[in-house]
């Protein structure tokens, strides 16, 4: 049995479910979904959709009203669930949430844009203390799949325009730096290991019809530490799927959960 893990930046997750998310849910069938940005506090939320559907929900909200926000559902029950990293300022903002199996941890992961100076000072911040903090966690939980919105573009190959989008956050050369540090602490991107070819995307602006010319960023990851790596079965971007401006991004490792 193996297990297959989703993660979709849903931009609101009851803008969503409107637009048919639980029905792409019951024909997707993930193990686990990581959830981004779901902009809801979990009161706000019809949890039963999801129990009705076989899942477990945990949810880590923002403390600001309709904002930021993940979660994770599972067809079976973690051993372990982590809120947040304690570290207040990622924790405030609802970016970080684990599950724990026997075989491996999930996380989904949020990382913030960098939209204005002062949100990219604090990207930044984020990402250094992010680094930290995983650096430590893979002492205890060396098995860990970091899924989610990294709001970063890795390599050229990776955005529709990489000369123009060069001086833009998302694509700039200090985020990319980063990246390419945190995957050299033991990371394997499991997209890229796969699939080589350009073209894959997993964000379009709303603007100048850049979904259907395909003029996107690959930002949404599955990143396996290296001793899950062997499992890597499939990965896959799933852009048919359109309930948000991003699409889901898959991996499916050759272990069970348990």
């Amino acid at each position: 049995m193996g297990t297959k893990i989703l993660s979709y930046n849903v931009n609101g997750i009851r803008a969503a479910v409107k637009k048919g998310f639980l029905e792409w849910l019951e024909a997707a069938q993930p193990d686990v979904l990581c959830i981004q940005e779901i902009k809801a506090l979990e009161e706000q939320i019809d949890t039963a959709a999801f129990e009705a559907l076989g899942y477990k929900h945990y949810w880590h909200s923002a403390q600001k009203k309709g904002y930021s926000g993940v979660a994770i559902l599972c067809k079976q029950s973690p051993k372990k669930v982590t809120f947040g990293t304690s570290i207040d300022h990622i924790d405030f903002e609802g970016r970080v949430l684990r599950v724990d199996y026997d075989a491996f941890s999930v996380i989904s992961l949020y990382l913030p844009s960098g939209t204005n100076t002062a949100r990219l000072d604090y990207k930044f911040q984020f990402m250094d203390e992010f680094q930290e903090y995983i650096n430590k966690l893979k002492k205890e939980v060396p098995n860990l799949v970091i899924c989610g919105d990294y709001n970063i573009c890795h390599e050229a190959i990776d955005i529709h325009d990489p000369v123009r989008n060069k001086t833009v956050s998302g694509f700039l050369p200090e985020e990319r730096a980063w990246l390419d540090r945190f995957m050299q602490h033991g990371f394997v991107d499991a997209f890229r290991s796969l699939n080589p070819d350009p073209h894959h995307y997993s964000w379009w602006s709303y603007r100048a019809n850049a979904r259907a010319n395909n003029k996107g960023w690959r930002i949404d990851y599955t990143l396996v530490s290296e001793p899950l790596a062997p499992a890597i079965a499939r990965s896959y971007i799933l852009p048919e799927a359109k309930h948000s401006d991003h699409c889901p991004v898959g991996v499916e490792l050759n272990i069970s959960a348990s």
